[in-house]
């Protein structure tokens, strides 16, 4: 039985924030249904738009009442069952609640469905007791805050709508209504952040008790109004304001030591959790387990191929109601691209990887590459498992770099 993942793209957003490197617009709420539309659409259609937009799709997919649902292209004795759905963007909790439960009425009426967790991406002052209530009865059990920071200054800074006092109202409203599954975003490396107000969010944050942490290190890249005045030396945005390299890995580090004192346990670069509560759906990426992904630039995998939808919402929404399906990147991978995703999605994740299971699967032989890395202390053998060294996460993109030379 092949567990798969299913992530919805919501690519709506209230503002953008200065550091957004993502294809998401501010557009008016009348677009919300008919893109909601669109994604019920094209999940009920999914076979026969991905067919007719040259994807291979394969699995033999079970309707909710367990008849087999035969399709070109499918191999036969595959039974695949969805048990994670993600909401993601751009801000979900902007739709409608009905707008999701009808989206995840088209996952139950076109998948066999065990759906352990669903997660929905939300800013803290788009909740509501009434609208979370919904949520919850529409099956969600999982909310993902983009807090980003707990200082005001910063929030600010980074073009963020809510503020401190915000987290503070949504959080008790998600326990009320049932939501035992909370995760919380920082970002080191927001303007004008210090290494007393980093502590003083971590510090929040414990306070509030999530079951799960998000840290991230701010994106410098010309793909975000604040990345690309960062490259041109320029100062609007808070530009000047923003902290050093140094500064950004010494915020890392502290919030690893804070972090396993609180009792949540470090399972992947970015993320932490309390015991139980990793995220069951984010861990299929870094596994390299098939997932599904619908809505406008929606990523998919399915184990030996990747592809995209486009990203502009409003064409996604005209290909899907005249029958087709915007598909705009797809990609076959070969053995080796498949090598190296093992290497880099597993050397994500703290536990490391196994490297007898790699090197008999791949035919190949990986102590080359690794010796050079063990010896500068990037790296760390423990038997037939290679991880990063755990002083070393802070950059780890310099490791990756070294290992796929």
């Amino acid at each position: 039985m092949t567990r798969l993942g299913i992530y919805v793209q919501v690519p709506f957003c209230q503002t953008k924030c200065t550091y957004c490197n993502f294809h998401t617009g501010v557009v008016s709420a009348a677009r919300f249904a008919p893109y909601a539309e669109a994604v019920c659409r094209e999940i009920r259609g999914h076979r026969e738009l991905l067919e007719a937009a040259g994807v291979d799709w394969p699995g033999r997919l079970r309707h909710r009442h367990g008849a087999p649902l035969e399709s070109k292209g499918e191999t036969p004795g595959t039974d695949l069952i969805v048990d994670t759905v993600y909401f993601g963007g751009g801000t979900p909790s902007l739709l409608d609640a009905a707008h999701l439960q009808k989206i995840l009425e088209a996952i139950r009426e076109g998948f066999a469905t065990e759906l352990a967790e669903v997660t929905l991406e939300a800013d803290p002052e788009t909740i509501e007791a009434e609208k979370a209530g919904a949520w919850v009865r529409a099956g969600i059990n999982r909310v993902s805050f983009g807090l980003q920071s707990f200082v005001d200054k910063e929030l600010v800074a980074a073009g963020r709508m809510h503020r401190r006092g915000d987290i503070y109202r949504a959080v008790p409203i998600l326990r009320e209504v049932g939501i035992f599954n909370i995760s919380f975003d920082l970002i080191a490396g927001l303007p004008h952040q210090t290494k007393e107000s980093w502590r003083q969010s971590l510090e929040e944050l414990q306070a509030l008790g999530p079951e799960h942490v998000s840290i991230y290190l701010l994106e410098i890249d010309e793909g975000s109004r604040l990345g690309s005045e960062l490259l041109r030396g320029g100062g609007r945005y808070s530009a000047g304001a923003v902290p050093s390299e140094d500064e950004m890995a010494e915020f890392y580090e502290t919030a690893q030591r804070e972090l396993r004192a609180a009792g949540y346990h470090h399972y992947e670069i970015s993320n932490w959790a309390k015991p139980g509560f990793e995220s069951k759906h984010n861990l299929k990426y870094w596994r390299r387990e098939a997932y599904l992904g619908f809505g406008a630039g929606a990523h998919s995998f399915s184990g030996t191929q990747r592809w995209a939808n486009a990203h502009d919402a409003a064409a996604y929404v005209s290909a899907v109601q005249g029958g087709g399906l915007p598909v705009e990147q797809q990609e076959k991978l070969t053995a080796e691209s498949a090598l190296e995703e093992e290497l880099f999605l597993g050397l994500r994740q703290l536990d490391g990887i196994d490297l007898g299971r790699i090197e008999r699967e791949y035919g190949v032989t990986l102590a080359s590459r690794f010796d050079p890395l063990m010896v500068a202390g990037l790296v760390e053998r423990d038997g037939g498992v290679v991880r990063l060294a755990t002083n070393r996460l802070a950059v780890s993109n310099e490791v990756f770099v070294e290992l796929m030379k």
